[in-house]
C-alpha cells in the first residue's frame, strides 16, 4: 500500500484528489492539509511514501515544503500546479522533487505517476519538460532573485532590507541591476517578469 499525503489550499480540488486516489486499491491517503507548513508537519508525523504538493499554497509554496520534507523524511514528493512555468520546473528538479505534473492531469494518470514515484522513478509532464528546454535562462543572481521575491508583495525597501539582513542601499542596487537585466521600469514589473518565468 502506498501511503500518501495531499496538500492543496483549494478545498474542492483537495477533496476530489483525496476521494479519487482513495479509490485506488494500492493507494491510501493518510492525511491532507491546505498549507505548506501543514504538509511538512504531516510528513514528519506520518512519514508517507509520497507527498502530493500543490505548488502555490500559503504561507510559502510547495517547493519550499518539498525541500523541508526531503531534508527530514525519507519520502518522495510530487508537485502539482495550475501554473506550469518552465523556470519552476528547473527549480523543482534542482530541489530533488520526484514528480511534476499539471492540475489538468486525469486522476488515473496521477495515480500512475504516484506509483512510479513510489517505486523510485521520476516523472515530468512531457509538455512542461519541452517548454522548459526552450525557455530563457535566468540571468539573475540568487541575491537579485531574493529581493525580487520580496518585492512581489507590498514590502518597502527598508522592510526587505531588514528581512534579508542587507543595507537598504544594497537592496536598491540589487533591484536596479535586476531591473536592467530584465528590461523592467519598476521593481514590481521586474518581480512579475521573474515570477512569470518561474525564477521566483
Amino acid at each position: 500500500m502506498i501511503r500518501l499525503i495531499v496538500a492543496d489550499d483549494e478545498h474542492l480540488i483537495r477533496g476530489a484528489l483525496v476521494a479519487l486516489l482513495n479509490l485506488e486499491d494500492d493507494i491510501q491517503v493518510v492525511a491532507d492539509t491546505d498549507t505548506s507548513t501543514g504538509a511538512v508537519e504531516l510528513a514528519q508525523e506520518h512519514r508517507p511514501d509520497v507527498c502530493l504538493l500543490d505548488l502555490e499554497m500559503p504561507p510559502t509554496d510547495g517547493l519550499d515544503a518539498s525541500e523541508k520534507i526531503l531534508r527530514t523524511v525519507a519520502t518522495k514528493t510530487v508537485i502539482v500546479t495550475r501554473h506550469a512555468r518552465p523556470g519552476v520546473l528547473r527549480r523543482a528538479l534542482a530541489s530533488k522533487v520526484s514528480g511534476f505534473v499539471p492540475k489538468s492531469t486525469p486522476a488515473q494518470e496521477l495515480a500512475d505517476v504516484i506509483r512510479q514515484v513510489a517505486a523510485g522513478k521520476r516523472y515530468v509532464d512531457p509538455e512542461i519538460a519541452a517548454a522548459a528546454l526552450s525557455a530563457e535562462h535566468c540571468p539573475l543572481t540568487e541575491r537579485e532573485l531574493d529581493v525580487l521575491r520580496e518585492s512581489r508583495g507590498t514590502a518597502q525597501i527598508a522592510q526587505i532590507a531588514q528581512k534579508l539582513h542587507l543595507a537598504p542601499g544594497t537592496v536598491r542596487n540589487y533591484l536596479s541591476t535586476a531591473m536592467a537585466k530584465v528590461d523592467a521600469r519598476t521593481r514590481h514589473e521586474a518581480a512579475e517578469t521573474a515570477w512569470q518565468q518561474g525564477w521566483i
